[in-house]
């Protein structure tokens, strides 16, 4: 500002100074038709003094207010466009003339400070000053020039504020026992009382009347016959200087001239009597000194609130009781443009609301969040204003409402800071306190924060993420603030017609779920046209109003509740759940007008399973009112459920014959005798059944259609996978030299087949087939479940029965052979070589080749491979046994090499039991002379 500007600001002053001083701190607000004829014919001139003087415009009535605010809660509750109204919170900040009279207001509250400093505040002007600069963004030239300027303004009056509340325990002067107290008080100037000085204790009773002048002297009410009295009476006593200043009250015992005769009437004791012989000895009409109360003003604190002992003039009665006596340091007649212009209050609210401005942007240079404490510097400055200017707690209350609401609409900052005010404004409510022009400021407020609050609960889900850790307690407090609002006795007389806050608050969710919807919606919005890039956009739409639905569930609906009694969930989903359902039918029905392809079926397959999960959060029907748009929704993807009944399938077919092709036929572990692709192909039924799961259809008889597709597809990955393997086997064993290492694979084949026959027995209970026979049980003829998916199942595991023993039959053919070698070599060995020796070959060969097919097969494959060794050895036993009947020698070998046979075939328990041992063929032979072979 150029300093021809400040000169001309400056030296402006109103016709009329603003009344800021009475018996009252709060001044009242004029009648009705008073303010009503002072406003009329005002013109508002267009000058920049007029902006800043709230008692040189004319403000709009309060009934014009509340018009404005009931047309702001109209707009609420009508439905929202797409995107989200805007809410035009008040500015709090000043222009560069507002800022300059501000600064000018600051600078003089510093340099005229009066009283010591309280405990916390800053006693250093010079730190206030610069804290000033900073908060105005003041450089330090134009600094110096309006601090000089500051420096040469006239000073106020100063003066002390004293309010006398009550005193107690006093003495009783009067006959009754009683006094009749009232009090002179004033501040005698230019004889202060120096500080520890051996005469200060000794006092005159006549201090105030003997060094005060009448004119300057102040007198309470008398409160008759009492012991305790009270006041509660404020007066306002100027001094020039603090520095020699002391304040004194005296309190006085009114004494009435009576009659001997109306004394003895009030006689009550003896201490009566000796009262009326003193008074006999002096004048008539003079009252008795009860104490007093004499204080340095350099002593005091801008604030003071305490009881004082009252002081004896003589020893005679050092107890005279106490006196509750408030003191504030204030200003008269502030020589700044501001102060002469604008009521205090308005300037109050000003200050207050720069310094929080800039205290919130301080702590967000930082990256801390502001609590709402101030700074020491920020607390000394506006105390000292509010001091100076003598306003009310309620006041202060107040321009702390209006500076906070209106400052947390722009600048973030913990909403708990505004619930100080707001019970402060509570506690202290009285309307008729307020001028109508203040009354409609605040209900203004009160309806800007309810707007603002309730744009910032329909975006809650971007103002309060969840990313961020506080925001459901940031949201809690902000629905605390206007929980509390809402209930103040204010808001409830200035906005009698305000909508209740549940229905404000479930209208304001609503429409914010709305247009949160159509912001994902435009943000999925694909950037290349094609049903592909809309079906993919879609699901993404679908799975991240899931997730919201989660988020609303698990964390928001509580808070919520918890407040208003307000379930969101339920209410998000019924809207969600109609946005989503248009947008479905009219894709899918485009996307199955014609053939379906694969990476379409895909597509649409991932948005009926999306709307599955979304449909599951929903309620049951038996606990909905009405039909959902989601309801049936599965039959807008009947069209493509052919194209995923064979997508599956030859994903599936791909996965095993990649599967074998990648197989080397190696057992996997020590314990695992399957090898790989066996684990592939347990793996690719699994997701098989995982699919059937995922698409779960409703309707009973489609579903039971779908599932004989998905039983009959895997019986035939099954068979297909039986040959696969034994053409990767006989590829593999192609040109081995070593046959070992074929048996082997042969092992290893025929272990995959049996663990892929146990996968196959487990189709019933992974595609649920009970539960299917409940559901169709009304649609399908007795009897048809069974004759078709058990015998699909059953022709399955028979078939993978014949491959098991077939292979195991291979096996047991290698083997045969040289069993029958070495029984037949029983027979031309010598005489002299013992039984027991002659079959030591035999055992020692099945020993080795037993343990080795033990090793490689699993057990069932092991049994079943014993089983025809055993009956392959019986016979040929009995082959030989038949033709060396006429041998004696020789049927005894063979006797004891079926005893030790049987031996070895029952390992202990570990081999084929006993019944499976003693067939037909193993019992006792004519032959052999009525004994076993």
């Amino acid at each position: 500002m150029s300093p021809v500007e400040w000169s001309r600001l400056s030296t402006w002053r109103p016709a009329r100074e603003t009344p800021l001083w009475g018996t009252h701190p709060v001044p009242c607000s004029p009648p009705p038709q008073q303010w009503q004829a002072q406003q009329k014919g005002r013109a508002e001139p267009a000058t920049m003094e007029t902006l800043l003087s709230h008692s040189q415009r004319r403000p709009p009535l309060l009934r014009q207010a509340i018009k404005i605010r009931r047309r702001r809660v109209r707009d609420l509750q009508d439905p929202l466009p797409q995107k989200a109204q805007e809410i035009e919170s008040p500015s709090h900040h000043l222009s560069p003339e507002e800022r300059a009279l501000l600064y000018e207001e600051a600078l003089y509250t510093i340099l005229h400070r009066l009283g010591k400093p309280e405990p916390n505040h800053v006693r250093e002007a010079s730190e206030l000053l610069r804290y000033l600069q900073e908060a105005f963004h003041m450089g330090p030239e134009e600094h110096q020039q309006m601090l000089q300027r500051v420096q040469e303004l006239e000073k106020p009056i100063f003066c002390l504020k004293a309010t006398v509340k009550q005193a107690k325990g006093i003495l009783g002067k009067d006959v009754s026992g009683f006094s009749d107290p009232y009090c002179l008080l004033g501040v005698e100037q230019g004889a202060g009382l120096p500080r520890d000085s051996p005469g200060s204790r000794r006092r005159q009773k006549a201090v105030v009347r003997h060094t005060i002048p009448e004119e300057k002297t102040h007198r309470t009410q008398v409160i008759t016959q009492t012991l305790n009295p009270v006041w509660d009476e404020t007066f306002i006593l100027e001094f020039e200087d603090i520095s020699n200043s002391s304040f004194h009250l005296d309190m006085w015992d009114l004494d009435t001239v009576e009659s001997v005769r109306q004394k003895l009437g009030e006689l009550t004791d003896l201490h009566g009597l000796r009262r009326i012989f003193k008074e006999a000895r002096k004048d008539k009409g003079q009252d008795d000194f009860l104490g007093n109360v004499v204080l340095r003003l350099q002593d005091m604190r801008c604030r003071e609130d305490q009881w004082y002992p009252l002081e004896p003039c003589t020893e005679t009665y050092p107890d005279r009781g106490q006196c509750h006596l408030q003191f504030q340091l204030v200003h008269k007649r502030r020589a700044t443009v501001a102060s002469r212009s604008q009521p205090s209050y308005t300037v109050h609210l000003h200050l207050l609301q720069q310094l929080v401005s800039h205290e919130v942007t301080q702590h967000q240079a930082g990256s801390t969040s502001w609590d709402g404490s101030l700074s020491p510097q920020a607390a000394t400055i506006l105390f000292l204003h509010a001091t100076q200017k003598d306003l009310s707690d309620f006041h202060q209350s107040m321009a702390q409402w209006l500076a906070y609401s209106r400052v947390y609409q722009s600048l973030e900052f913990p909403s708990s800071c505004l619930l100080h005010p707001i019970t402060s404004i509570e506690y202290q409510w009285i309307q008729g306190r307020l001028k109508a022009e203040q009354l409609e400021e605040l209900a203004t407020s009160f309806s800007s924060l309810l707007a603002y609050g309730l744009s910032l609960i329909r975006r809650f889900r971007s103002v309060f993420p969840l990313s961020v850790s506080d925001s459901p307690a940031r949201l809690q407090s902000l629905l605390r603030v206007l929980v509390q609002m809402c209930k103040m006795k204010a808001f409830r007389e200035l906005c009698p017609d305000s909508t209740p806050l549940p229905r404000l608050v479930t209208e304001a969710l609503r429409s914010g779920t709305i247009e949160w919807f159509h912001l994902q919606q435009q943000q999925h919005q694909p950037m290349v046209q094609g049903m592909l890039e809309a079906g993919k956009a879609l699901l993404s739409l679908v799975q991240d109003i899931t997730g919201d639905l989660h988020q609303c569930q698990r964390t928001w609906n509580k808070i919520f509740h918890n407040a208003f009694k307000i379930d969101l969930f339920s209410m998000a989903f019924l809207e969600l759940q109609w946005l989503v359902a248009k947008r479905v039918q009219d894709h899918t029905a485009a996307a199955v007008s014609g053939p379906v392809s694969p990476e379409m079926g895909e597509s649409l397959f991932q948005l009926y399973i999306s709307l599955k999960e979304l449909c599951r959060l929903g309620p049951a029907p038996s606990e909905r009112d009405g039909v959902l748009a989601l309801d049936s929704f599965h039959r807008w993807f009947q069209p493509a459920i052919p194209s995923w009944l064979q997508k599956t399938y030859s994903v599936a077919l791909a996965r095993v014959q990649r599967a074998v092709q990648m197989d080397e036929l190696v057992p996997l572990g020590e314990l695992t005798k399957h090898s790989t692709s066996a684990v592939d192909l347990s793996t690719c039924f699994a997701q098989i059944s995982h699919t059937a799961q995922q698409l779960d259809w409703p309707d009973p008889e489609e579903a039971f259609m779908i599932t004989v597709k998905f039983v009959e597809d895997t019986c035939r990955l099954a068979l297909v996978y039986c040959s696969l393997i034994k053409a990767r086997a006989r590829e593999l064993s192609a040109g081995q030299k070593d046959q070992g290492q074929a048996a082997n694979m042969l092992c290893v084949v025929v272990n995959d087949m049996e663990r892929l026959r146990l996968v196959v027995g487990k189709l019933p209970a992974q595609l649920a087939w009970e539960a299917l026979e409940q559901r169709v049980g009304a649609v399908l003829e007795p009897g048809q479940l069974q004759s078709t998916l058990h015998a699909q199942l059953q022709g399955a595991q028979a078939g993978l029965g014949h491959e098991i023993r077939s292979g195991v039959r291979t096996l047991a053919e290698q083997l045969e052979a040289g069993i029958a070698k070495h029984i037949q070599s029983l027979v031309g060995v010598k005489e002299s070589v013992l039984p027991e020796d002659a079959i030591l070959p035999l055992m020692k060969f099945l020993e080795v080749e037993l343990c080795y097919m033990n090793t490689n097969l699993v057990q069932e494959n092991f049994s079943s491979l014993l089983t025809l060794l055993w009956t392959h050895t019986l016979t040929v036993l009995v082959e030989v046994a038949t033709s060396q009947r006429s041998c004696p020698l020789a049927s005894n070998r063979l006797k004891v090499a079926l005893q030790n046979l049987e031996i070895c075939f029952y390992a202990e328990g570990c081999g084929l039991p006993p019944e499976a041992l003693h067939t037909a063929t193993f019992q006792p032979h004519p032959a052999a002379g009525g004994n076993h072979l």
